[in-house]
């Protein structure tokens, strides 16, 4: 695994976390009156005691008329952690391919497009975010994995516990709670 691969390894205890639940405040979803189902946007750094800056940004989005298939949730992520401010170390960038929200805690997972790190191009990863209104928390599906390029066969809607602290006044994130449509019987 060379240096760039484990830059983007950080300590954390893994766990699979999928959410379902709560109803939140309603957001536009482009027509008047409609809701998307869904959703987690929003940049923020992680907190470190070292010079690592991790940054983690979201535009992820089910709409309302898929609100029954978490797996048509369109739109986009992207990591970064370096060794320090404008230092080296890895990026990668992808499409969503699901996104499950309970509460204020969403998990998502998406395919890498893009990266300077050849061996994880291709490969599925999974993000937990808890939005706390404050100092928010991540979690990634490589935690427990060892390094993204060792979750190629990771199944949608799949992370870890979101263990890591957001850094205060690097950003937020924000997630709207999934409408999920329970029978009435």
């Amino acid at each position: 695994m060379g240096l760039a691969t484990a830059l983007l390894l950080t300590a954390g205890a893994g766990g699979v976390a999928a959410a379902s639940g709560d109803d939140g405040p309603a957001r536009p979803a482009g027509q008047a009156g409609e809701r998307e189902a869904a959703a987690l946007t929003g940049t923020a750094k992680l907190f470190r005691k070292t010079t690592e800056d991790v940054t983690f940004t979201f535009d992820a989005h089910l709409a309302a008329e898929h609100r029954t298939d978490p797996s048509k949730a369109t739109g986009t992520f992207r990591f970064v952690h370096l060794d320090r401010p404008g230092g080296k170390g890895g990026w990668a960038e992808g499409r969503i391919d699901c996104l499950m929200t309970g509460g204020k805690v969403a998990t998502a997972t998406g395919i890498i497009t893009g990266t300077n790190l050849k061996e994880i191009k291709g490969g599925r990863v999974g993000f937990t975010v808890h939005d706390t209104g404050g100092l928010d928390r991540v979690g990634y599906s490589w935690a427990s994995a060892g390094g993204p390029d060792n979750t190629r066969k990771l199944p949608k809607c799949a992370s870890s516990a979101p263990f890591e602290k957001v850094r205060k006044g690097t950003g937020d994130f924000d997630v709207v709670p999934w409408k999920v449509p329970y029978p009435t019987d």
